[in-house]
This record gives C-alpha cells, structure tokens and sequence, in this order.
C-alpha cells in the first residue's frame, strides 16, 4: 500500500461556526458535526476529493489527543493524517458511523 495523507484536521475554537463557514461560505458537503456522545469526539468532515477529507475538531480536543497544552490560537494548529487499512477493524469501524449516520438523522 502507497502511504498517502488521507484526513487534514484543522483545530477551530468554535465547531459550530466553522461548520458553517466550510459548508455555507464554501460549499463544502458534510453530514454535520457526530460524535458530541464522547468527550473529545465532536467532530465534522468534509470530502475534499477522492480518499481526502478535511476534519473541523475543536482545539482542545486536538490539543488532548495530540498532548501538548492549549495555548494561543496558531495557524499551526492542525493534523495530518493516514489511515492503514490493513489496521482498521472495518467491522468496528463501519457498526460506528452507520450508529453515527443513525442517530444523525433523527
């Protein structure tokens, strides 16, 4: 498999409205913001272009996950990701957003 980036996190101060701005000021489609059950989990991705997405995480969460402490807002505050197929539970993953996709569309 050719290692490639596969998700562009972006941390923003405010989930909502950057949601907003991606999707109504930019035309950017996306299925809302999932994951507000977990502590650290709300989060909204956008499909940029075939096997790419960006994802909106509010800073403290991407400041938890990646472990430095929260400072000032910076333009660095931001993620690239890979995702290893031959690592991913798909039975898992899938039973997760289809769980997601349920409850989003309540």
């Amino acid at each position: 498999m050719q290692p490639r980036i596969t998700v562009i996190t972006l941390g923003v101060d405010n989930l909502e409205r950057a949601v907003a701005f991606y999707s109504d000021g930019l035309g950017l489609k996306t299925k809302g913001v999932i994951g507000t059950e977990y502590e650290h989990g709300a989060v909204a991705f956008f499909d940029l272009q075939a096997g790419l997405k960006l994802a909106l995480w509010p800073r403290a969460s991407l400041a938890h996950d990646a472990g430095p402490p929260l400072g000032t807002p910076s333009a660095t505050e931001l993620s690239l990701g890979h995702v290893d197929p031959s690592k991913v539970r798909p039975t898992l993953c899938h039973e997760h957003f289809e769980r997601k996709e349920r409850s989003h569309d309540r």
